[in-house]
């Protein structure tokens, strides 16, 4: 008996799904738009909040910054979950190795003495700025309107657990495999007087109940931190044999630059907005000014701070960056009032 084996083609009934074929036309989609587009519960709610009765419980009201239609705005990377879940995999697998390599060349005990004092009193307590801004972005994830939003959102906050989990890593290591490294710089961010303008920053961020104002307010502040205290101090490290500072900061950099892309966007879907851009434009030269002024008086005592250790202009870096930010922010239409 012969078999002959050959090859069929089925042509699908339907490209995609009937509210992206409303949207986009009959055409096939991707898995982004399959797992995103049109995806925000807007109808059938079964009750309002007991803590706010005045809206539903999913609503476009929660921010006074807004879309008309909130899928104007999407993910320049595509991210859903599969492909969130495998860059971030990737990216923490490269940080491990890294961190063994690290271990292996014994690189945190060769750390000169002052870049050994920023690492321990500077930079690790800042993992609790990144466990302040995984709470503002999951605030965001859940009030948020528009499926594209909250799902950058959500990914974010999942993003600054890493971070926190970086810097962590990195703390146990610098301190030979303990934790007390990481009891220190806790205790830093509670008592020493440097922090207390970011941690008060962080904490009245985290009550903002307009998850807007609560998303731009930590990006400008993410904006010059990172331009400090990781971009800038990750330069002077490498003029000044401190490899090991250097290649962490590279990593956290790195998210960062990834962290822009959506951000970014999400900027340029609200001003330039048919209907709503010019209201958004006006809110967001307020909260970006507000934000601007106090980010940058709740970093100068830290940026000083780091300064007595490795003398690396910190705070000249930080009066650069807040005007390099409000350029930027200007030239999107966005003129502090």
């Amino acid at each position: 008996m012969q078999f002959e084996l050959r090859t069929q083609v089925i042509q699908p009934q339907r490209k995609t799904f009937q509210h992206l074929i409303d949207r986009y036309g009959d055409r096939p989609a991707s898995r982004y738009e399959e797992g995103t587009i049109d995806l925000q519960a807007t109808a059938n709610y079964h009750f309002r909040p007991l803590w706010g009765p005045e809206k539903e419980i999913y609503s476009p009201d929660y921010s006074v910054l807004k879309l008309t239609d909130a899928y104007a705005f999407t993910d320049p990377r595509q991210y859903y979950y599969a492909p969130y879940v495998t860059a971030r995999a990737d990216m923490h697998e490269a940080f491990g190795s890294t961190l063994s390599y690290l271990e292996k060349r014994g690189m945190f005990e060769r750390l000169p003495g002052q870049w050994r004092s920023l690492f321990a009193q500077v930079t690790l307590p800042l993992r609790h700025y990144e466990a302040a801004g995984q709470m503002i972005n999951s605030h965001a994830a859940r009030f948020g309107w528009g499926t594209t939003i909250t799902q950058c959102a959500a990914y974010a906050a999942f993003d600054r657990v890493g971070n926190a989990q970086i810097l962590s890593r990195a703390g146990i290591s610098f301190a030979g495999g303990t934790a007390e490294s990481l009891a220190e710089a806790k205790a830093l961010w509670l008592d020493d007087e440097a922090f207390q303008g970011l941690r008060k920053l962080m904490e009245e961020t985290l009550v903002q109940r307009d998850w807007g104002i609560g998303l731009v307010t930590l990006d400008v502040v993410d904006q010059l931190l990172y331009a400090v205290f990781f971009t800038h101090l990750d330069d002077a490290a490498i003029g000044a044999g401190a490899g090991s500072f250097s290649l962490v900061a590279s990593h956290l950099t790195d998210w960062f630059n990834d962290q822009r892309r959506w951000v970014d966007a999400l900027y340029k879907a609200w001003v330039q907005d048919q209907e709503l851009g010019a209201a958004n434009a006006a809110e967001l030269s307020g909260i970006v000014s507000a934000a601007l002024s106090a980010g940058e008086a709740a970093l100068a005592p830290i940026a000083a701070k780091a300064d007595e250790f490795v003398g690396a202009d910190c705070a000249g870096a930080l009066t650069a960056a807040v005007a390099s930010v409000r350029d930027k922010f200007t030239a999107l239409g966005i003129k502090e009032s």
